[in-house]
This record gives structure tokens, C-alpha cells and sequence, in this order.
């Protein structure tokens, strides 16, 4: 029984640590930028093939790219979880995991080679493909990554921008890479700049919902979060300008986008995108208002991570709504 005994002890240990990586690398949000990356290709990109429109930027550099991107989301996760440790066992805890259970070099390791990874692949694509300027805006999202981690997110206002930015890049940077790499065909000149005028609005439509949402649930965290920020000298908003201001601040946001998905769907409405109305009423609005209803009575840790969580929802619902434009194209 013995050697069964010590097999079923390291088969456990592994499945730990297994279970470790993939909460440090952040799996759920990593599953974000593949269902954003991934649905701006099928929704966006993939349906013109049909109308005598196509581009330089094959398939096969599209899936390398969000390969890339999700690397590089994964390494500025670690080295965020690295430099956060004192912070994170006073407000999770339970959930730390640097230290405990993957130690802080094999967790520097694992950033640089996932980094490396990432730059290596866009280079490749840069050589390959007309994209010219994939490795050196991906070597920038490192070096901001790491500089948040570092400095950034312990100031007001600068770390909560700056990730509400990256967030949006993960969709202007699929804009970028197919917005001159389209060529006509045999089709109308005509619906080509229409098309182009249209994939631009979609696209940077999508980047700011995704920069409204994900400063309004950054703010959220650091309501969340104040108890450590406080003991390690942050300077987050809640710390700094109080929190009532903070949840004003938050509700502004929280109206701004709702005015803004409202006026996008009165807009479509006249196309008949009935089905589109009645998703971002049911998973968008009706979030929102939720949110918005919540945010002045809550009190502690445990109600701003509720919060935290129907924003993230609110997030993944509406990145996912790109299908509409796949389904009405």
C-alpha cells in the first residue's frame, strides 16, 4: 500500500499546484481576451469573405496573435500576484498563492518565459506577416504591465487608466492588425468604404465599453481591497478621496454606460435587431441598474466583491454581444 499510498500523494500535490497555475495566470480572464479576440475574428472579420472582401492577415497569424495575447496577459498576472504578496495576505488571505504554494522565483520564471514567448511569436508574425509593429507594442504591454505592478497601482487614478486602456487594447489591437490588411476583390468600391466605416465604428465601440467597464470595476476593487491598500500606504482612490466620493464616482460611470448602451440599441432597433435589444436589456442593463442600486449600500469586503463579480459579468455579457453582428450580417 505504500507505493500507492506515496503515487496518490505526489498525483495530489501536482493537481494542487495544477490548480495553483492556472488561478495565478488568471484562467477565467485569460477565457475573456480568447472570446473577445476570438468573436471580433467570427463576428468582424470572417463574414466579409462574402462579399468580395478578404485580407492579408491570415487565420493562422490571427491565432498566434491571441496566443501572444493571452501569454502576455498571463505573465503581467504573476508578476502582479509577485509584487502583491503582503497585500494579498491581509485581503485574500485564502487564496494566496505565491509563497504558499509556487515559490516567488519559479513564479519569476514563469512570467519572463511566458513574456519571451509572447515577443518571440511577434516577431515571427512581424516577419511574416505586414503587421511591422506587433513586437513592439507588445514589449510595451510588458513593460506597462510590469510597471503597474511595481509602482502604477498603488497610485490614484494612473493603475485603474491604465489597465481600463489594456483592457480596450485587446480590441483595438485586432482592429489595428485587420484595418489596413482588407483589399477589395471585384466588389463595389462603394460597400467597401462602407464596410471599412462600419468595422471601425464596431471596433472602437467595443474598446470603450470595454474601457467603461473595466475602470468602473477596478474602482470597485480597490473598494475591495482598501483594508491591505490602507496598511501598505496605496494611494487608491477610496483611500484618498474617501468613500462616498469613490461611489459617486463609480455611479457616473455606471450612468455613462447605460446611456451609451441605450442609445446603441434605439439605434439598431430600426435595423429590426429585436433579439439584440432583449440580450442587452436582460444581461446588460438589468446588471447595471442592479449595480448601481447596490453600490451605496454596500459596506464591506464581501458586498464590493458581489459588485465586482455582476461587473464582470456585465463585461463578458457584453463582449460577447459581438455575435449579433455575425447573426444580422
Amino acid at each position: 500500500m505504500l507505493p500507492f499510498q506515496c503515487l496518490f500523494s505526489l498525483y495530489k500535490n501536482f493537481m494542487k499546484l495544477i490548480s495553483a497555475f492556472f488561478r495565478l495566470i488568471r484562467w477565467p480572464n485569460l477565457l475573456m481576451i480568447l472570446i473577445t479576440q476570438g468573436l471580433f475574428y467570427y463576428s468582424l472579420v470572417e463574414p466579409v469573405n462574402q462579399n468580395g472582401i478578404f485580407t492579408h492577415f491570415d487565420t493562422f497569424y490571427f491565432i498566434l496573435f491571441v496566443i501572444s495575447s493571452l501569454l502576455i496577459a498571463a505573465a503581467g498576472y504573476i508578476i502582479n500576484d509577485y509584487f502583491d504578496l503582503n497585500i494579498d495576505l491581509v485581503n485574500k488571505p485564502d487564496t494566496a498563492i505565491i509563497d504558499k504554494i509556487i515559490k516567488r522565483r519559479w513564479a519569476i520564471v514563469m512570467h519572463l518565459f511566458f513574456s519571451f514567448t509572447a515577443i518571440l511569436i511577434s516577431i515571427y508574425i512581424d516577419l511574416k506577416s505586414a503587421t511591422n509593429w506587433l513586437t513592439f507594442s507588445n514589449v510595451i504591454c510588458i513593460f506597462l504591465l510590469f510597471g503597474y505592478s511595481v509602482s502604477l497601482k498603488k497610485k490614484l487614478l494612473w493603475g485603474n487608466i491604465l489597465i481600463s486602456s489594456l483592457t480596450a487594447w485587446v480590441v483595438i489591437v485586432c482592429f489595428l492588425i485587420y484595418y489596413n490588411s482588407f483589399f477589395c476583390d471585384n466588389c463595389d468600391s462603394s460597400l467597401f468604404q462602407l464596410f471599412h466605416n462600419r468595422f471601425m465604428r464596431i471596433s472602437f465601440l467595443y474598446a470603450v465599453f470595454a474601457f467603461v467597464i473595466s475602470l468602473i470595476r477596478e474602482v470597485v476593487k480597490d473598494l475591495e481591497d482598501m483594508v491591505g491598500d490602507m496598511r501598505f500606504a496605496c494611494k487608491t482612490m477610496p483611500i484618498t478621496w474617501g468613500v462616498p466620493a469613490t461611489k459617486v464616482f463609480v455611479a457616473v460611470w455606471l450612468v455613462v454606460l447605460f446611456v451609451i448602451i441605450v442609445i446603441v440599441q434605439i439605434y439598431v432597433l430600426q435595423f429590426g435587431w429585436l433579439w439584440s435589444m432583449f440580450y442587452c436589456v436582460s444581461l446588460l442593463l438589468v446588471p447595471l441598474v442592479y449595480t448601481f442600486k447596490k453600490l451605496f449600500k454596500a459596506q464591506n469586503a464581501k458586498d464590493y466583491h458581489l459588485l465586482s463579480k455582476v461587473i464582470k459579468f456585465v463585461m463578458l455579457a457584453g463582449l460577447i454581444s459581438l455575435v449579433f453582428f455575425k447573426i444580422y450580417s
